[in-house]
């Protein structure tokens, strides 16, 4: 399928819903300010069929524990409204958030999917890190790889994958029903958009993938997976809408060209900081959520590469 095509089977699966053809999903989301992450748990009101999200293993830098606060809220509400889980999706291999996909597989079920393209995240910080040969580079940690414009169903929701690459070789964006989950593609209109100076990352790319979601109806919900509550606003967000973003959308709204948002970006990108937990997330995250194998003595390990990044 081309980009063109799967875009317009957005936009239709989008309308139906809009014209009372077909249903909209109930959407659950759970924020967590540690990590300042979005996770959503999307379900059919008919079957009671679910995806969770972007889910967040909770993870302690200075003694490099993890925990499960923040998967346990996402179980709880999953057994009190009895849904049936299908899929642990993943926007992208996250570098600010460690996921907790596999342990919510052991607790709830569902199959783990990502973007194919993580074998090109694979493979360059398979490097990065100084992987061995006994890290499979070919996404065989993830039950399915997703490609552009495939589509599934969450019980009777229709589903459309959409490739969006730029803050990271990977990047999907879920459309369920009428709403769609775009990972860090995007952010509130008040804070703009994600970076992409990530190894594998790319402006040019980043600003084509934002245009081509926002081309999709004005009314399609945006569920974002961050918020970091700029100044002049008190509340945490998530939810925002594509008219709200053409118009208002400090860093993409309508009349910037591409040219002005690729100096802006590559300009802003350069002041940033690592994400604190880009070291552990991304070697966890690249594996389905799995830590490294533990070595002789039985513990797992982070490797932080020197002066490298």
């Amino acid at each position: 399928m081309t980009k063109d095509l799967a875009l317009k089977e957005a936009s239709a699966q989008i309308r139906r819903v809009l014209a009372g053809s077909a249903i909209s999903p109930i959407i659950r989301t759970f924020f967590d300010e540690a990590t300042f992450t979005a996770s959503h748990v999307v379900s059919c009101p008919k079957t009671r069929c679910a995806a969770v999200i972007d889910s967040v293993l909770d993870y302690d830098p200075a003694s490099g524990r993890t925990s499960f606060a923040s998967a346990e809220q996402i179980v709880a509400y999953v057994k009190k409204e009895g849904l049936k889980v299908e899929w642990q999706l993943e926007t992208h291999a996250h570098a600010d958030h460690l996921s907790a996909a596999p342990w919510l597989q052991e607790q709830v079920g569902g199959k783990l999917a990502i973007g194919k393209e993580i074998l090109k995240v694979q493979e360059v910080f398979g490097k990065i890190f100084n992987e061995n040969t006994d890290f499979a580079r070919d996404g065989s940690q993830f039950d399915h790889l997703f490609t552009d414009g495939e589509q599934f169903k969450i019980g009777q929701l229709d589903v459309t994958v959409m490739h969006v690459p730029g803050h990271t070789p990977a990047d999907m964006a879920f459309i369920i029903g009428d709403a769609a989950f775009v990972g860090d593609t995007i952010f509130m209109p008040d804070f703009g958009t994600a970076r992409a100076d990530f190894p594998g990352g790319d402006a040019r790319e980043l600003y084509r993938s934002i245009k081509r979601l926002l081309t999709l109806p004005s009314e399609t919900r945006l569920f974002l997976c961050h918020d970091y509550l700029p100044a002049g606003r008190n509340q945490y967000l998530w939810m925002t809408s594509v008219a709200e973003q053409r118009e208002n959308n400090i860093h993409v709204r309508d009349g910037v060209s591409e040219e002005d948002f690729v100096k802006m970006r590559s300009t802003r990108d350069k002041t940033l900081s690592m994400p604190t937990l880009i070291m552990p997330s991304v070697q966890v995250n690249m594996r389905g959520g799995n830590l490294p194998a533990p070595e002789e003595n039985g513990v797992s390990y982070i490797r932080i590469p020197i002066n490298h990044l």
